[in-house]
């Protein structure tokens, strides 16, 4: 019997991974995309910087670091994704980071998004306890993209 639902888990497209349900969340929009695994949102009458839990994309912005290979990309995409869009922030257990950006996982029109970057290869996996809730699913998805030579897995 186990077997059988951790093959149905596992056989599940990326869309359905992760849930929308969580302890905390908010519906905002995306004001400004910083780069492949931050943007900023309004909440509550504030801006946020708001990180995907679970997720690193290659640098871009990060004072005195140089751009990382296929991080303009990743970058790019998030841009196209989710800037002006609304969008759903399902909290984690710990809800900021040292550097007090909210941490989120991140669903557009039902879209897991911080799944999608890690299933084209534009993230890797980045796994923080207590925030480690979808940790599995997404170290699934980074093993096939490197498999399959997506995205970062493929050039750099």
């Amino acid at each position: 019997m186990l077997l059988l639902l951790v093959a149905l888990v596992l056989a599940r497209p990326w869309e359905e991974l992760g849930s929308e349900e969580g302890p905390a969340s908010a519906t905002v929009v995306v004001t400004r995309v910083v780069d492949g695994d931050t943007v900023e949102v309004q909440l509550d009458g504030a801006e946020e910087d708001v990180r995907y839990i679970g997720v690193d994309t290659p640098e871009t912005v990060k004072p005195d670091t140089p751009v990382q290979c296929f991080g303009p990309q990743a970058s790019a995409f998030n841009h196209r994704l989710v800037e002006g869009r609304r969008v759903r922030l399902v909290f984690g257990a710990e809800r900021r980071d040292v550097y007090g950006r909210l941490l989120a996982y991140v669903y557009l029109d039902g879209r897991f998004v911080n799944a999608e970057l890690v299933r084209r290869g534009l993230a890797r996996t980045l796994t923080i306890p207590p925030n480690d809730r979808f940790a599995g699913q997404l170290k699934r998805l980074e093993i096939a993209a490197a498999r399959a030579g997506r995205g970062l897995w493929g050039v750099c």
